[in-house]
């Protein structure tokens, strides 16, 4: 029994316990790091982005989320070893008694307007870039009504009938929102009735269609492929049948798209059309209707 000695022993202990936060962070580090791009978990929880706009939203989705499990550690590391650190001891001495302790106060106090600071300005400048508006490469006027989305692409080809061609989904007919890759889209906002909201969750974008209102924001779609899209809003009792598909393609394709459709009559209007493909109303060019 002369290898074992109390007071050793207890030493050993003590530094496994303070070394369970040090692995914690080193687990953490691992297993942020050690993710692949492609993977949900990487991206936690948030879909894959195909945006140049969405790119800066699900930077900032990540870097909230591992200040938070950051955050997280050192709390619980506070919570869960703090009494085990400083119980009393089997030879019943008390630990030291401290009443206050300045330079942690200040921590505590300060660190969190930090955060909040630092939180702020990123969001700020993530929102910036969102919402920031240049010339666009194609400009889709987009129609929420009860309970479907009209697609219109103004000046987009020149036919006898008129200069604009559009989609129109019904209830049974979910329509396809057809735009180029890696050119920058504008969506032109719009409702007849009530509040909608358009949103695509690859893009990581989404706004509210106000009655109106003419609210707007622009894409920049980085990969060809099919991706789902819907009303964000509970507009009513079919506000469940408001989806819609999208469809990134390639500028020929898309212009190809288009020829297409401008060869339907129940495709072409002289204006865009709002309230979908049995409405009479056009929306006119400052946004309202006629």
């Amino acid at each position: 029994m002369g290898w074992w000695h109390p007071e050793r022993t207890r030493g050993a202990q003590r530094r496994i316990r303070r070394s369970l936060p040090l692995a914690g962070f080193v687990v953490l580090a691992i297993a942020l790091s050690g993710c692949s791009t492609d993977t949900q978990l990487e991206r936690f929880g948030m879909p894959e982005i195909v945006s140049e706009q969405g790119t800066h939203i699900l930077h900032l989705w990540q870097g909230a989320w591992i200040a938070a499990l950051v955050t997280g550690v050192i709390t619980w590391a506070l919570i869960i070893g703090v009494p085990i650190w400083f119980r009393r001891r089997s030879d019943d001495e008390v630990p030291v008694q401290t009443r206050y302790n300045l330079p942690v106060e200040i921590f505590y106090t300060i660190f969190p307007v930090i955060m909040v600071i630092a939180f702020f300005s990123h969001t700020v400048r993530v929102q910036n870039i969102a919402l920031e508006h240049v010339k666009p490469d194609v400009v889709v006027k987009v129609v929420g009504q009860k309970w479907q989305w009209t697609f219109n692409y103004p000046d987009s080809v020149q036919t006898p009938e008129g200069t604009n061609v559009f989609v129109a989904g019904t209830g049974d007919d979910i329509p396809t929102l057809v735009i180029p890759v890696h050119k920058t889209v504008e969506f032109q906002l719009y409702s007849p009735d009530v509040i909608h909201d358009f949103g695509i969750p690859a893009f990581a974008m989404r706004m509210d269609v106000v009655p109106g209102n003419h609210n707007s924001y622009q894409v920049t779609p980085t990969e060809t492929g099919q991706y789902a899209g819907k009303c964000y809003e509970l507009c009513g009792a079919y506000h469940s049948r408001m989806l819609f598909n999208v469809k990134v393609v390639t500028e020929a394709e898309y212009q190809a798209y288009l020829t297409d459709l401008s060869k339907n009559p129940d495709n072409v209007s002289e204006s865009p059309v709002q309230g979908g493909k049995y409405a009479t109303t056009l929306i006119n060019d400052e946004g309202d209707h006629e």
